[in-house]
């Protein structure tokens, strides 16, 4: 006699095993109607689930935001039977939900193009409009095997070999079509509704080795309805326009070439935006007692195997091999043991924690070419880079320090709030359960301690240590998981870190790995599309372009230019003998903020017309005035903070 756990604390009592459908109809015909799967005891189920113990039970209808997983997956699914309709003897292999979407990965021989996609899409219109149920089968596994190879199935055969002989084979059906997969699923193909698009094909390699055969992958999405999925058009044309790739090549930031596959040629403009984020960065660290160092870029294999990183990371090395020294070196791909290795450089006391310990630290990282995209996914990337070293009696204050840092941080480049999520162990992780306890146990209570709110992340933890991490959302409602905070009582250990208490007896330290912005070239990326390139003034590659109309007054905008680079800002002349409104459209397209436009009269005056950019309207102000205006303007916003507590 199963007792059921509703969300608001009733219970309902059945006479033996039930379903989820029954006990909805046993609550009422509006939710029997609107229910479409459920959450039992925390995990999501079909409504055909058979719970037959005391559970907890909540219901998913189409108002709560986890029914979206489940009806991207539902929609992979029926383009997978759309396709082997339309396509015969097409073999199908993965096809998950992803992030606003689905996939799934077909073998052919002719490998499928956007102008396929009408043709498909229809037929998953009609497959919805049958409304076929989603059932689920347990097969036995020989038979599944001989099933799918009978079929030409060779791909899902091969799935259901490496499944764990403990693992259910489970099968799916929906109406004459059926497919290999854990579910769960909703109730039919019609709770996929209308609200779906094919956006793009891409190639894929069998399980991700270059050494199998190629698939082609049709990723689309899905919505609850129409005027979500609208939102996520225009968010994806939105996007579109701020594509830092674009972005950049407007502004003549950086480029990359094939010579130097996942690294970034930084031009003029890009560094100086670069130097800009760096040197603030700089200064907050200084702020907040932090020692700058600087460490190897190729260390010996032996450190990699000492802290871990070369079982957990090797595929992801570039190694370099010095053949009369017999040594095997590898680019650090992090920064973390060579820390480690200062920290450990000379007898260190109790009186020296918290040590802070920062560097932007160039690392590099084996990406598959695939995954590479512009600045944001590389091989070649600096970190703002730290690790404290402390007490575990300091984790609660350091880590408050540092979340107040990392607010105050992402305020200053125009995020306004932030997310945390907690991600704990991870199956294959380092250290004990009770090393694992304790630094999840410390984590835990410095959050409380600090008044940080977070939602849980399961399983997502550093391979030796449980974390925070902080997500961004971005102007055009995009998140960007950017900043970070580790505790680690592993690598300490592993590579003999220890100073002297206050009982004159060696302790490990507890290190705390962090980041606020992640990578400078990722954050750099993000920082492109949330301003669209149209920078505050502060940021700006070029702050000023000083314009003339006529060549009189040429002389006059090489003057006003130089006073502005003597006031510290990045100010550029364009005397070309072309037309004003030639000149603008041209400093417009690379998000210069300020022009400065001079004719004869603006000579004569000592005066300048200001134009804005993105503003048509232009105000004639006194040299003088408008260079301290632009000069004020273009401070970071930490210096003036700094400057005002002062005057206070």
């Amino acid at each position: 006699m199963p007792a059921i756990t509703l969300p608001d604390g009733s219970i309902r009592t059945f006479d033996g095993a039930v379903t989820g459908t029954t006990i909805a109809e046993a609550i009422g015909p509006g939710l029997a109607r609107a229910a479409m799967a459920m959450e039992v005891d925390g995990k999501a189920v079909d409504l055909g689930f058979t719970i037959s113990e005391d559970s907890t039970v909540r219901f998913i209808t189409r108002k709560d935001d986890d029914v979206l997983e489940m009806i991207r997956h539902d929609a992979a699914h029926v383009m997978a039977e759309a396709v082997q309709e339309l396509w015969p003897g097409t073999q199908v292999t993965i096809g998950p939900s992803i992030k606003d979407g689905f996939y799934y990965d077909f073998f052919r021989d002719k490998p499928f193009t956007p102008a396929d996609f009408e043709a498909i899409e229809a037929k998953m219109a009609e497959i919805i409009a049958r409304g076929d149920a989603f059932t689920r089968e347990v097969w036995d596994r020989d038979e599944a095997i001989a099933f799918f190879e009978k079929r030409g199935e060779k791909f899902k055969a091969e799935l259901i070999r490496d499944l764990p002989e403990s693992e259910d084979i489970s099968i799916y059906r929906q109406g004459e079509w059926l497919d290999l997969c854990r579910g769960p699923h909703l109730r039919s193909t019609a709770d996929v509704g209308n609200a779906f698009k094919l956006m793009r094909v891409a190639g894929a390699y069998w399980r991700g080795d270059h050494r199998n055969p190629m698939l082609t992958r049709i990723y689309g999405t899905a919505w609850r309805d129409k005027k979500e999925l609208k939102a996520y058009l225009l968010r994806l044309e939105e996007a579109e326009k701020r594509d830092h790739r674009r972005i950049g090549r407007d502004m003549d930031l950086f480029h990359i070439q094939e010579e130097a596959v996942g690294q970034i040629f930084w031009h003029q403009k890009g560094w100086r935006l670069y130097t800009a984020v760096q040197d603030y960065m700089r200064r907050a660290q200084n702020r907040n007692d932090y020692q700058e160092v600087r460490t190897p870029q190729l260390v010996d294999r032996t450190l990699w195997e000492a802290s871990g990183h070369w079982d957990k990371y090797r595929e992801h090395m570039f190694i370099a091999t010095v053949e009369d020294e017999d040594k095997t070196l590898a680019l650090k791909p992090m920064n973390c043991p060579c820390h480690v290795q200062i920290f450990r450089h000379g007898l260190r006391s109790y009186r020296e924690l918290p040590l802070r310990m920062a560097e932007f630290g160039a690392c590099h990282r084996y990406e598959p070419s695939g995954s590479l995209h512009g600045i944001m996914r590389v091989r070649g990337f600096t970190q703002d880079d730290a690790h404290i070293f402390c007490t575990d009696d300091q984790i609660a204050e350091e880590t408050a320090r540092f979340v107040t840092m990392l607010g105050e941080v992402y305020k200053d480049f125009g995020f306004e709030s932030f997310r945390v999520k907690f991600s704990d162990r991870p199956e294959t992780r380092a250290g004990s359960d009770e090393v694992w306890d304790r630094a999840e146990g410390a984590l835990k209570r410095a959050c409380e301690m600090v008044g940080v709110d977070y939602e849980l992340n399961p399983g997502e933890g550093a391979f030796y240590g449980p974390k925070l991490e902080f997500v961004l959302t971005d102007a055009i409602g995009r998140d960007w998981q950017c900043g970070t905070l580790q505790v680690d009582y592993v690598l300490p250990e592993r590579l003999d870190a220890s100073y002297i208490g206050e009982d004159s007896a060696r302790h490990r330290p507890v290190m705390l790995h962090r980041a606020i912005l992640g990578s400078f070239e990722r954050f750099l990326g993000i920082l492109i599309e949330q301003y669209a390139g149209k920078f505050p003034l502060w940021l700006a590659p070029t702050q000023v372009v000083v314009a003339s109309i006529v060549t009189d007054a040429a002389d006059y905008a090489l003057e006003v230019t130089e006073r502005l680079r003597k006031a510290g800002l990045h100010a550029e002349a364009d005397i070309r003998n072309e037309k004003i409104n030639a000149k603008v459209r041209e400093h417009s397209l690379a998000r210069v903020p300020v022009m400065l436009v001079v004719g004869r009269r603006e000579a004569e005056e000592g005066t300048v017309s200001v134009r804005r950019l993105g503003e048509q309207a232009q105000n004639v102000i006194a040299t003088d005035e408008i260079i301290a205006a632009l000069a004020a303007e273009a401070t970071p916003p930490d210096i003036l903070r700094a400057a005002s507590t002062k005057t206070a």
